[in-house]
């Protein structure tokens, strides 16, 4: 993979999102800064998957910062509601003006979830899709990264974000809002896009 030079931008609003991937390429000794400190705006996410909203993002974020940009794209899926929210979870969350309530999203997914599998332990697994892109020349490289678990009520934790607090990750007892974070950061769906994309940096 070409090189991505020593700063980078983060192409995200999202504080929670932005800590997670800033602290993910500390170890990489590349800078970050965040889309919202650039002034740079939120473009409207109209791919279909993970990949091509997470592409979208970093090529209008490289394109207008001048420097190489990382974006992410990521959800939460519900093997009962067929892969929902998926590529929807962050509007899941939002109300009419637009502003985003997580609590509600969690009781919107665990309310149909109970009601299509009220007897089982709901699976689950959040999908990330990072994305590189470089500035003014269209090219970008796609990572992929994905974590299984289940679902619990009520959400437990307020170390993470979104519906970190409602899910659990094979393996553990926690949730990924009570986990420590360098443990989540270690075993999470952007951990593991993040490994491929460390291998693809060495290449």
């Amino acid at each position: 993979m070409r090189p991505i030079g020593d700063k980078l931008v983060i192409a995200t609003h999202n504080s929670g999102k932005l800590r997670e991937m800033t602290a993910l390429m500390e170890p990489i000794g590349i800078s970050c800064v965040g889309a919202a400190e650039l002034g740079l705006p939120e473009p409207e996410e109209i791919g279909v998957t993970f990949a091509d909203n997470a592409d979208l993002k970093a090529r209008e974020a490289a394109d207008l910062s001048g420097l190489a940009a990382l974006a992410d794209d990521s959800g939460l899926c519900v093997d009962a509601l067929h892969g929902r929210p998926g590529i929807f979870s962050a509007r899941w969350a939002e109300d009419e003006e637009g502003n985003r309530d997580w609590m509600r999203a969690m009781e919107k997914v665990w309310r149909e979830t109970e009601a299509t599998e009220p007897d089982a332990a709901p699976a689950a697994h959040f999908v990330c899709a990072l994305a590189i892109a470089w500035p003014n020349d269209g090219q970008t490289e796609t990572f992929e990264g994905r974590v299984d678990g289940t679902l619990v009520w009520p959400p437990r934790g307020d170390r993470g974000f979104g519906y970190d607090p409602m899910f659990v990750p094979i393996g553990h007892h926690q949730t990924f809002g009570e986990l420590d974070p360098k443990l989540k950061h270690s075993i999470s769906h952007r951990a593991d896009a993040f490994r491929k994309l460390v291998v693809a940096l060495d290449e």
